[in-house]
């Protein structure tokens, strides 16, 4: 009897000990809980708020700011809007982004930044939004509320369009196009606009992608951009 007991415990202890070392495994494994590195990015004057996903891990950064993967077509795009050279925010020298004009730059122009995702989970271990799960997403409202001469709002991805369609009751706009937001907390209608992705992994020349975010800082706001 002694022996068939002492038997029954040690079959406890190693199916807990399996157990416990399963479940170690398993939280290894999960999905890590992120919150957003930084704040948004709001000049007193902002017009237009531009709206992505969520960064990318930290060893793709080359700055501690939003876009900062070398690999995103973003800055080059802003560089040849303001100033006709892809290559204008990019510091040639040190082989990074400079911050310091980018700055300047966002702030002349009232470009406010922000992601769509507060807190997400990556499912896989690489910058694609497929694979995000936004498990928080932004304080739109509250970040509206911060921007009262706002005009358009912009999201660089599928993504981010949905995230922004699901905050504030609208549709999704074909890409380089835009839909009218009323909210009646403001005076006039947003336009909530689709444009192509910064990413690479987007088929379309950077040249291409500028001509469609132009339209954002253009007075004739037309709906549908040149191909």
């Amino acid at each position: 009897m002694r022996v068939w007991f002492k038997y029954m415990i040690k079959i406890k202890q190693e199916s807990l000990i399996l157990c416990l070392g399963y479940k170690f495994k398993f939280m290894n494994n999960s999905p890590v809980l992120e919150r957003h590195p930084w704040q948004p990015f709001v000049p007193d004057n902002a017009k237009v708020l531009i709206m992505g996903t969520f960064p990318p891990q930290p060893h793709r950064w080359r700055m501690n700011f939003y876009y900062p993967n070398p690999t995103n077509d973003f800055w080059r795009v802003m560089g040849l809007i303001f100033y006709g050279d892809k290559l204008a925010l990019y510091d040639k020298e040190r082989k990074e982004f400079d911050l310091a004009e980018i700055k300047v730059m966002l702030n002349r122009e009232g470009i406010a930044l922000s992601d769509t995702g507060h807190k997400i989970r990556r499912l896989k271990g690489n910058a694609s939004d497929k694979y995000l799960e936004i498990v928080e997403p932004v304080d739109l409202q509250g970040l509206l509320d911060r921007m009262p001469e706002l005009t358009d709002i912009a999201t660089t991805g599928e993504k981010a369009a949905g995230v922004v369609a699901s905050l504030t009751g609208s549709k999704i706009p074909p890409v380089g196009s835009f839909v009218q937001l009323d909210l009646p907390e403001r005076r006039q209608s947003l336009r909530v606009w689709r444009m192509p992705s910064t990413s690479r992994a987007y088929p379309l020349a950077v040249e291409k992608k500028a001509s469609a975010y132009a339209r954002l800082f253009a007075s004739d706001k037309s709906t549908f951009w040149e191909r």
